[in-house]
């Protein structure tokens, strides 16, 4: 396989937004066969590594979904967006600017904490279950509008997430990828148990 050639159907089945906001980055010595960072605040570049070596071992659905999840899953994280956590995080930052004019350690301290705890809280939504879970109800969407039913979809990403296992050498899948099996199955109407709501 060519890589320079599969990276540019792969930007073909990519959303717009994926184009501008990822790369797709060649990494033959990774053991993984696709990667990315956790994306931080101040990275706007948000590469996707993939071994090509491993890649080819997937079928081309299971390439496309597998793309399509980290992509979804890359660009749902969301730093900066009006929430409560970060109303938390911007009250915290003024009030340690305002007691800090004052000298007042105490309030520094407090304000200091606050913005941490709010910190803490948007780096765990972000690499939470349900952060993994929409990523693939945003794939499995995207692939529909290249031409995907939405049960293939869910297959195809199921059986992917399976394969990769295989390819890495991992005796079986972690508790985050059971979870997804778990929930792309009932998309799929393999089983009629989903993930709960809340």
């Amino acid at each position: 396989m060519e890589p320079n050639v599969e990276i540019r159907r792969l930007l073909d089945v990519m959303p717009a937004s994926g184009r501008m906001t990822t790369k797709i980055v060649s990494k033959p010595e990774q053991k993984k066969v696709i990667d990315a960072s956790f994306p931080l605040p101040w990275n706007q570049a948000r590469p996707i590594y993939i071994n090509f070596d491993l890649w080819r071992r997937l079928a081309k659905p299971q390439r496309d979904l597998l793309l399509l999840h980290m992509v979804s899953w890359l660009t749902g994280v969301r730093w900066f967006k009006p929430d409560v956590y970060q109303g938390l995080v911007l009250a915290g930052l003024l009030g340690g600017l305002v007691e800090s004019t004052q000298a007042d350690v105490v309030g520094i301290a407090v304000a200091g904490g606050l913005s941490a705890i709010a910190l803490m809280r948007i780096w765990r939504i972000n690499k939470s279950q349900d952060s993994e879970l929409n990523a693939d109800t945003a794939a499995i969407k995207i692939a529909q509008r290249r031409g995907y039913t939405e049960s293939e979809a869910a297959l195809h990403l199921l059986s992917a997430i399976e394969t990769v296992a295989k390819i890495e050498g991992r005796s079986g899948l972690d508790f985050n990828e059971l979870i997804r099996c778990q929930n792309l199955k009932a998309i799929a109407g393999l089983s009629p148990v989903s993930m709960p709501k809340t």
